[in-house]
């Protein structure tokens, strides 16, 4: 698999001054777009997306301040339509629009070439269990929330406080399979799940897993039938459950024969009466890959 990303990396290399087609990297690396997306973000701290801005615009530097071709002409070999959109791209990574580094030989910033290469890690084991589902509903509050990748996300903290002690209880009595209990689900990303910068609004529904009819009160989200791989952890909060997140990518899937699959992602929590360590079990969908 790494021979593979590597391979990718070659390529958005070769074609920066080209349209590069996400299908055709899924391709190189033998995997889905949806799931090559997905582990590169994990595994690289950033959207594959972004990675190809910054790279696009670090190469384009190096031609603004060598002076040899014209702003436009730079603008357009990378893939902006006019000059004002590459100037706005351009001064939201360097600092500087392209006309005055130009002028004044400014200090512009360079996003490195990634490659990937292996570091022993995995000494300690991971639990997980392989499930298969018929369809259902979550059925809960629903909530527009700016996605956190660290720390507790205040926007979520506030909207589950407002849901209520009697609405939580009708809730839990829906519940009757596996997750049992309340339950969160983040699906409808705007833009890519698997590109979402921090900030990036989805839908976050606190609620049930189950079969039967909502409430008209409620929100509810069908789920087709599927696999599902299901991971547990513990530890400190909220750290351990965003920790789980992180090593289910950039560890597991590299290392089991499974590749994620559009869908929610559903997290049942348990918390100590201080609120301080936390019991997890996180639901994320997934397909097996040809052996």
């Amino acid at each position: 698999m790494l021979d593979r990303l590597n391979q990718v990396m070659e390529h958005i290399e070769r074609n920066l001054d080209q349209r590069i087609d996400g299908a055709e990297l899924a391709r190189i690396a033998a995997t889905s777009e949806y799931h090559l997306r997905r582990l590169f973000s994990a595994l690289a701290g950033m959207p594959l997306s972004e990675y190809v801005r910054r790279r696009r615009l670090t190469v384009a530097g190096a031609e603004v301040l060598a002076g040899k071709h014209t702003l436009l002409d730079i603008a357009v070999r990378y893939g902006y339509g006019s000059g004002e959109a590459f100037a706005r791209a351009f001064r939201a990574m360097h600092g500087v629009g392209p006309g005055e580094a130009r002028r004044t030989g400014a200090e512009l910033r360079s996003q490195p070439r990634m490659s990937f290469r292996l570091v022993v890690e995995g000494s300690g084991d991971m639990r997980y269990r392989i499930v298969e589902k018929d369809a259902f509903r979550v059925v809960g509050k629903r909530a527009r929330v700016p996605l956190v990748y660290e720390g507790q996300n205040p926007a979520i903290v506030e909207f589950v406080r407002g849901i209520g002690t009697a609405t939580l209880r009708r809730l839990a009595e829906l519940s009757d399979q596996e997750p049992r209990g309340i339950v969160a689900a983040v699906h409808n990303f705007a833009g890519h799940r698997v590109d979402a910068p921090e900030g990036t609004e989805l839908d976050y529904y606190h609620g049930v897993v189950t079969g039967a009819e909502a409430p008209e009160d409620m929100e509810v989200l069908p789920v087709a039938a599927g696999t599902w791989a299901v991971f547990e952890a513990s530890g400190e909060a909220p750290h351990a459950i965003q920790y789980l997140w992180r090593d289910v990518f950039t560890q597991w899937f590299p290392s089991n024969p499974y590749r994620s699959v559009p869908g929610p992602e559903i997290l049942r929590t348990v918390l100590s009466q201080d609120g301080a360590h936390a019991e997890a079990q996180l639901w994320i969908p997934v397909e097996r890959t040809a052996d």
